[in-house]
């Protein structure tokens, strides 16, 4: 139980700086980022090029990310439902600092809050990054492996370490393929 209470005050605790700073950044009259669930979808204006678009009435809301915590088995698909979320919103990030701060607030856990008060704490906090490009790169230095090929080559050689386990036959095989693919083995090569 007091593992429950220490989390849920280290989670308050990050969470009250985040929420500062996403009102400093949105402007006064912005409707707020996480809107109440409705059965209407937003309006979609007409798509520019290389935009997805769908039908010009609505378009389903995009799903929030999960809540991070520096795990290093969803890093990649944090950081993937963040980016989608930020392109399926259009307008609703009009600028760098806003997505950087969004994506921070839901790093909320272990490694992952760390690192957001972090980067709140230092000067210029979410500010001190040029653009997205800075920050995803930072993110990337943070919680991807150094050399990602090598990494997954050497998940898959390790017999022990890589195994099937309690996954299901399926679950195994998609797991595989990402690491094949991911170690950058050409067709052929024998592991």
């Amino acid at each position: 139980m007091t593992e429950l209470s220490t989390l849920r005050q280290t989670t308050d605790h990050i969470s009250q700086p985040l929420q500062a700073l996403l009102e400093r950044l949105l402007p006064r009259t912005a409707p707020p980022l996480v809107a109440e669930p409705s059965l209407a979808a937003p309006a979609v204006p007409a798509a520019a090029p290389g935009v997805l678009a769908g039908p010009r009435a609505q378009l389903p809301r995009p799903a929030l990310p999960d809540t991070y915590d520096g795990d290093c088995t969803s890093r990649e698909r944090f950081l993937q439902s963040c980016l989608t979320y930020i392109h399926l919103s259009g307008d609703a990030f009009d600028s760098d600092a806003l997505k950087i701060a969004w994506v921070l607030s839901y790093m909320k856990a272990g490694r992952a809050s760390t690192y957001a008060l972090r980067v709140l704490r230092r000067l210029g906090g979410v500010g001190s990054f040029t653009d997205w490009a800075a920050f995803e790169k930072d993110f990337r230095a943070e919680f991807f492996p150094i050399d990602p090929a090598k990494s997954a080559a050497l998940a898959l050689r390790n017999r022990e370490q890589y195994g099937q386990g309690k996954r299901t036959l399926d679950e195994y095989i998609d797991s595989f393929q990402a690491l094949v693919e991911q170690a950058a083995y050409p067709d052929g090569l024998q592991l």
